[in-house]
């Protein structure tokens, strides 16, 4: 990471601040960077105000930041937080230099955001994250970007500032093909920690005594780990949501159908997640996967009550600011 003590010069501006975007403007600014959001519900960033950023009614409010940032739910909402009527592109002559992007979305549709931002004189950097908001306030975060290199150099050392890695891939939006690839991948693993956990509950192993066997061998991960209490706990707090994971996997098998290349597990756990969401689990935590697979095998599952690690322990010391504040 680079030194903390160095003063971070550029203007930021970040849009979007749903419960990813709060963690990591909250980085930002203890790292004591110049913040000013935008937030389609301004309540949710009035917190944010109070540690030292500034709230402003539209993104085209953000058209004098150097740098402005966005972390939002779809394609649609990219192009009018750009290039809409209030769009941070939307003021003739006044536009950041550089746009950095963090949300999991279509390339077509970054692609002709990418166009409008070109047509306005800013570069855009696409640079979508790994983790949720546990991870994210844990500063163990991972980012892949691509886009211009002089974009890329321009934006790291804040990039940084939110996460352990950052992996640079290329020119373009290469980088979304990445994060799809491994939001599939976050699909099909979370379905086979559903279906093996269950076949060992209903063996007679409890779950924690799976989970905490799989951690620590050669297939447990940062990932495994961090599931770990949902599935023992049985709490569904949404982390990231059955739909929005559900349209993650959608974005991957459309990337498959256009490149040529068959994804016959990635369709088979796009149809269980179907299937959670009709059974109305489509705003819980895709954890809730495990509910589906005992379903099918007749079980009831209960929480277990007993403490597990999810691993995410403060990695660097605004981690450590942060969870002092939450305490």
């Amino acid at each position: 990471m680079s030194d903390p003590h160095n003063a971070y010069t550029k203007t930021l501006g970040w849009i979007g601040v749903g419960r990813m975007g709060a963690a990591l403007v909250e980085r930002l600014i203890r790292a004591g960077c110049d913040v000013s959001i935008y937030n389609r519900t301004r309540s949710k960033a009035e917190p944010l105000e109070a540690l030292g950023a500034s709230v402003v009614d539209t993104p085209a409010d953000l058209s004098d930041r150097d740098i402005v940032i966005s972390m939002v739910s779809s394609s649609d909402d990219l192009l009018a937080v750009t290039a809409g009527e209030d769009g941070v592109l939307s003021r003739a002559g006044r536009t950041p230099g550089l746009l950095v992007d963090c949300s999991t979305v279509s390339v077509e549709g970054a692609q002709e955001v990418r166009r409008r931002a070109e047509a306005a004189g800013s570069q855009m950097l696409a640079a979508p994250v790994s983790g949720n908001p546990k991870v994210a306030r844990a500063g163990r975060l991972s980012i892949v970007a691509s886009g211009p290199s002089t974009g890329f150099d321009l934006a790291l050392p804040y990039l940084e500032i939110l996460g352990r890695s950052v992996t640079y891939v290329g020119e373009g939006e290469v980088a979304r093909l990445v994060k799809i690839c491994h939001n599939l991948l976050l699909g099909i693993v979370a379905a086979a920690l559903s279906e093996i956990t269950v076949l060992a509950e209903r063996g007679g192993v409890s779950r924690s005594d799976l989970l905490s066997f799989i951690n620590d061998s050669v297939m447990g991960s940062v990932f495994t780990r961090y599931k770990t209490p949902a599935l023992v706990e049985l709490d569904f707090t949404p982390t990231f949501t059955g739909h929005l994971l559900s349209k993650d996997l959608a974005l991957g098998l459309d990337a498959g159908e256009r490149l040529g290349v068959p994804l016959p597990v990635t369709t088979t756990v796009q149809g269980l997640l179907r299937d959670l969401i009709d059974e109305g689990f489509g705003d819980r935590d895709f954890a809730t996967l495990i509910l589906l697979e005992a379903q099918a095998s007749g079980m009831t599952l209960e929480p277990e009550f007993v403490d597990v690690d999810d691993g995410l322990s403060p990695l660097d010391e605004l981690a450590r600011q942060a969870s002092k504040r939450e305490r």
